[in-house]
This record gives C-alpha cells, structure tokens and sequence, in this order.
C-alpha cells in the first residue's frame, strides 16, 4: 500500500534529519514563516480594502510596492552575496521583516493607517524578501549535501505549498475575527521563528568558493543566456508572474466586492489551490523520473497555466462562487506545485556552485521585476474596463507563458544533470 503525500513529506524529512539535523530547524523556520507570509498575502490587501475602503487601485498599489524591489536589487544582491556568508544576512533582513509589520497594527491601534503606510510596509518587507530568498537559495546546496538537494526541496516546497493550504484559510479566519491589521501580527512573529530557525545551525557555516576569478555583475546574466532551459525558464516565469499579477489584483476584489464571497471564504478558496500545490509538489520528482524533466514541466505547465482560463466564466455567488473558486485553484495547484519543485531542483543543478547567488539574482530580475509592472497594469485594466476582464487578461497571459517550455531542448530534457563545483 503506497503512503499518502503527509506520509511520504515526514518520510523524506526523516532522512535529512538523520543526515544533517541542522535542516530540521532550518524546515521547522521555514514552514512557520511560509504560513505567516500566505496569511499577509491575503491580510494585506484585505486591510487596504476592508479597513480603508480600497479598490483595484489601492490593492494594485500594495502588489506594485511588494514587488518593485524586485525590478533591479536581485541583480545587485546576487552579486553582493556572492562569495560571502549568507546565515547573518538571513537573519538580519528576518528582523526586518518582522519589525516592518509590527508596524502596521500600532498604526491601526493609534488610528493612523494608510494607504500610504500599506504601501511603504509592503516595499520595505518586499525588499527584505528578495535578499533573503537569493541568500536562501544559493545556501541549501552547501546546507545539505548534494545528493540529498532534490528531498530537501521537496520537503521545503511540500510544506511551503501546504501552509498555502493554511495560510489563506487562518488569515480569512484572523481578519474576520481581529481584523486585517492585527492579523498581520502572525506573520511578524513567524519571520522570528525563520530567524531562530535558520540561526540555530549547530555546525558553522561552509566558507565561499574562494577563486581568484572576479565575475563581473552581469555574469549572472550570462549563466541563464547560455543555457536553453533557463532561458526558457526565464521568459515563461517572466510572462506567468507579470500575468498572475494582473489576474489576482483583480480576483480579491472581484471575488469579495463583486461576488459576495466573505473574507473567509476569500481565503479558504485560495487555501484549496495551496492544497493542490501540496499534492503537485509530492508527485513532480515521481512524474520526472517517469517522463524526464523536460516533460514532466510541460505536464505539469497544462494544469498550472491552461485552467486558470476559467477563471472569467466562473458563475454564482457566495458559497456557491467560493466552492467554484476552490476546485479550479486546486486543480491547477496541482501543475503549479510540481512546476515549482523541478524548477528549483534543475537551477540549483544546472547552474555552477560558484554562480548560484548571481543567477538567481539575475533570474529572480527578469522573473520577479515584472511584477510591479503586473501589479500596476492590472489597477489600471480593473480601473478602466472591469475587474472580469482584467481577470480574463491575466489568465490569457498565463497561458501564453507556457510556449517557451514546449520546445524542444527543454522538452527533451531528461534529467537535472549537475554542473555545479
């Protein structure tokens, strides 16, 4: 009898606890700041448009501050990281983090909050974000070894796509309860406990790849021109992300202003699409080991990008609206989850160990510097035309971002075959 998803996580976390017990804390951090960040993610825009009366515009505002550090500091960071230790930085910009939040519930509790307020929160946590996730990114491979990289991402993207399960779910729960600005306050104290977590490594860190070569800046740039799948990698997350920012700066509004649907039930639809991530994050290895990597993305982009095209015609209102809302999230989940897995995986791989942090600074530019200009442009179509058709704009798009990753140097990719030092 095969185990179940839960089952088969704890198994494969057993085995990296029992090779290197640091990872079991650094995970345990990871998985209370994962609940904490889908709890802001959906608190944040409800604050602006239940407690300031915000429409697509105000929400766009908050999604277009969160990301705009991401259209050129990932560059600089990858850079900056590189060759130096990442543990102290993780930790700093978790305090900060934290204590950026913080401030948004004594703002409240003082009745001084504000868009702009909301706006500055979200820049600052935005900008604290995309260091930690570059310096998190280029530490596992040196954390666990490189045999066991594959379980350890799995095991890290299989409980961050289930506290996408919990996350939304707990902070529809948290708004209703104690408002949007107090509920914020979970996910302040979860980037401690990522901050406790990734600094109670009891071995020392694994000192830079010392090298008398001096990459310059744009090295990490080179690394994704000249390899197929990244570049392809790169122009389908580009489009997905710019696309997916359009369609949920939208879907908050059109969901909870338009359809009736309560925060709660906002947020336990979103949660469904969190519990198909889970279950995609489970199989992907599985699915790469029977049909290649290349393949396995290609299967899993169908779900991930080609459902959310319902997005537009979903009828009803309420409960009914809600329910519709959960399976199409938790269908395509399942594609996003699994895409997320191999994603990872193959980068870390295919990319030279003594490169890692400037190409996924330069990456995470390209992928993630679209999103305010997403952000941005789905105010403005919610604004002009209707909150329906910038969803059905987003969702378009997503779909289209799926082309690169079908032909065939990526197709025909096999296996994540290591180049890394």
């Amino acid at each position: 009898m095969g185990h179940d998803p839960v089952t088969e996580l704890l198994d494969e976390a057993e085995v990296l606890v029992t090779v290197d017990g640091d990872f079991k804390r650094f995970w345990a951090g990871q998985t209370v700041s994962a609940v904490g960040t889908h709890v802001t993610a959906v608190a944040l825009p409800l604050t602006a448009a239940l407690t300031l009366d915000a429409g697509a515009a105000g929400v766009s505002a908050i999604a277009t501050a969160t990301y705009l550090p991401s259209a050129a500091l990932p560059l600089l960071t990858g850079h900056w990281l590189e060759g130096r230790r990442k543990r102290g930085v993780m930790i700093a910009v978790d305090i900060i983090r934290a204590a950026a939040l913080i401030v948004i519930p004594l703002a409240w509790a003082m009745d001084q909050l504000s868009l702009p307020l909301l706006v500055a929160v979200a820049f600052l946590v935005g900008a604290a974000s995309v260091v930690f996730d570059i310096a998190s990114f280029a530490y596992l491979p040196d954390f666990v070894p490189e045999a066991e990289l594959p379980s350890a991402n799995r095991a890290l993207q299989g409980s961050s796509t289930a506290a996408q399960v919990g996350g939304p779910g707990l902070s529809g729960i948290l708004v209703q309860l104690l408002g949007p600005a107090v509920a914020l306050l979970v996910d302040a104290v979860s980037y401690l406990a990522s901050a406790v977590g990734v600094g109670s490594a009891q071995r020392p860190e694994i000192a830079p790849h010392a090298t008398d070569d001096r990459p310059g800046l744009w090295e990490g740039v080179r690394q994704i021109k000249v390899s197929p799948f990244l570049r392809s990698l790169t122009a389908h997350a580009a489009l997905y992300n710019a696309s997916a920012q359009i369609l949920v700066v939208n879907l908050v509004v059109l969901a909870v202003k338009e359809r009736g649907l309560s925060a709660g039930g906002y947020g336990i639809a979103l949660s469904a699409g969190g519990a198909g991530a889970f279950v995609g994050a489970m199989l992907g290895l599985r699915l790469a080991k029977r049909l290649g990597y290349g393949r396995a993305f290609g299967t899993s982009l169908v779900l991930s990008t080609g459902l959310p095209l319902l997005l537009a015609f979903l009828p009803g209102r309420g409960i009914q609206y809600g329910v519709l809302l959960g399976v199409l999230q938790f269908l395509s989940g399942i594609g996003l989850g699994s895409a997320n897995v191999l994603s990872v995986t193959i980068r870390q791989l295919l990319i030279p160990r003594t490169a890692l942090a400037r190409s996924n600074g330069a990456y995470r530019t390209f992928t993630f510097g679209v999103l305010p200009i997403g952000a941005a442009l789905g105010g403005v179509l919610g604004s002009t035309f209707s909150t329906t058709a910038a969803v059905a704009v987003g969702s378009i798009g997503m779909a289209l971002s799926a082309l690169p990753m079908f032909v065939r140097e990526v197709r025909t990719l096999e296996t994540a075959v290591t180049t890394a030092a």
